[in-house]
């Protein structure tokens, strides 16, 4: 059967992604968040994300559904890939957890298990201010292999939001692998919140849906910060979906509008992980390749194809999406918007017709939530 084929979201996962079967005390973090209703509840085939239990989350996330009607499902949710409520994190974001904790406690002088000798103590680490917290598993991950006498007790998991003197996390054990992991602990959470907090403001306030992209800080710790607030964590890497740029282009030693018709025509979408994308700055190449792109769904079964308009701003966008759709070519593509969006100025392509927006702001330059931690006496 030809025509049109909608991108699934479990399509073309990579091989080497399987869930991680944790260690046992990994394992009991992970039953002990769930029954506390801390873990992120990730459905497969929706783009919002919610905790399970956490009703001040919910209440936005329905909130913001019902201002913006219904969503539809986009090949820029991997967020399945790096979590399940089942089975809490998959090997592809362990593997990330392992790598940037390795250089976090390496940077802080850490070169081996803190086995420490000190007394017993209890530390809290609380909010110095609102926002949605990020960075529990990461931290836990840490300290299982890090520093193995600490045990937490989440207060406020992953996804929950918080309000300023909350407590997050109470972490016992013997003082000197308190104080050894401390700071290690508290840029982690402060970070990867900060992350999740912007996601989340986003993602109330967009008129359309918000993804990340590649330029990320903290890699794919940062993707997981921004599911975790709302946001569509786009491309998780390279290898996850195919994406054409300029350069691109220019290596094929064809023109611009001929390279386009080239690569499109003899693309292998099978060869394209979970989506192919063409990034666009100008209308000619948009309705090229849109056209080129229809012409492969007349005579074959495959996918859309994701059109980037590159700083084509809120009105070029708007009169893209009309011009697709006066020549029919709209259904053979999502449409991404991306280049200096900002902020402040989200209302303006609430009109614009476009079905996500892209963008670096959502993760990079954002302030990490205020967290302190304060041992008992």
């Amino acid at each position: 059967m030809h025509g049109r084929q909608s991108w699934n979201a479990s399509q073309a996962l990579p091989r080497d992604v399987h869930e991680l079967k944790l260690p046992l005390q990994q394992k009991d973090r992970q039953v002990q968040h769930r029954q506390q209703g801390l873990w992120p509840y990730s459905l497969l085939n929706s783009p919002l994300h919610q905790p399970l239990c956490d009703n001040s989350l919910l209440e936005v996330l329905i909130g913001l559904a019902a201002s913006m009607g219904e969503r539809t499902l986009l090949p820029h949710d991997r967020g399945h890939l790096l979590w399940t409520a089942e089975d809490g994190a998959s090997r592809l974001l362990t593997s990330s957890m392992d790598r940037w904790t390795t250089a976090i406690v390496g940077d802080d002088g850490i070169d081996g298990p803190v086995m420490g000798f000190g007394e017993k103590v209890t530390a809290q680490v609380i909010a110095r201010g609102d926002g949605t917290v990020a960075g529990a598993a990461v931290i836990d991950y840490m300290l299982q292999i890090w520093a193995p006498s600490l045990s937490t007790s989440w207060k406020a998991g992953d996804g929950r939001r918080i309000s300023e003197g909350d407590v997050i996390v109470e972490i016992s054990g013997d003082s000197e692998s308190v104080l050894r992991m401390e700071r290690s602990i508290l840029n982690i959470l402060g970070q990867l919140s900060g992350i999740a907090t912007n996601a989340a403001h986003w993602a109330t306030i967009a008129p359309r849906q918000v993804a990340a992209t590649r330029k990320t800080v903290w890699g794919m710790l940062d993707k997981w910060a921004v599911h975790l607030g709302g946001g569509l964590t786009h491309r998780l890497n390279k290898d996850d979906a195919k994406m054409i740029k300029e350069n691109d282009l220019a290596v094929t030693g064809e023109s611009g509008m001929q390279a386009i018709v080239q690569l499109l025509s003899t693309m292998d979408v099978d060869d394209c992980g979970a989506f192919l994308e063409l990034e666009v700055t100008n209308e000619k190449d948009a309705i090229i390749a849109a056209s080129t792109w229809k012409q492969r769904q007349d005579t074959e079964s495959v996918p859309q194809l994701v059109l980037m308009l590159d700083n084509f701003g809120p009105e070029r966008s708007k009169e893209m999406v009309n011009e697709l759709t006066d020549m029919g070519l709209r259904d053979a593509v999502v449409l991404e918007a991306s280049g200096n969006i900002v902020f402040k100025d989200l209302e303006e392509w609430r009109e614009c017709g476009v079905d996500v927006l892209s963008t670096s702001a959502i993760n990079r330059g954002t302030t990490p939530i205020d967290v302190s931690m304060l041992i008992g006496q």
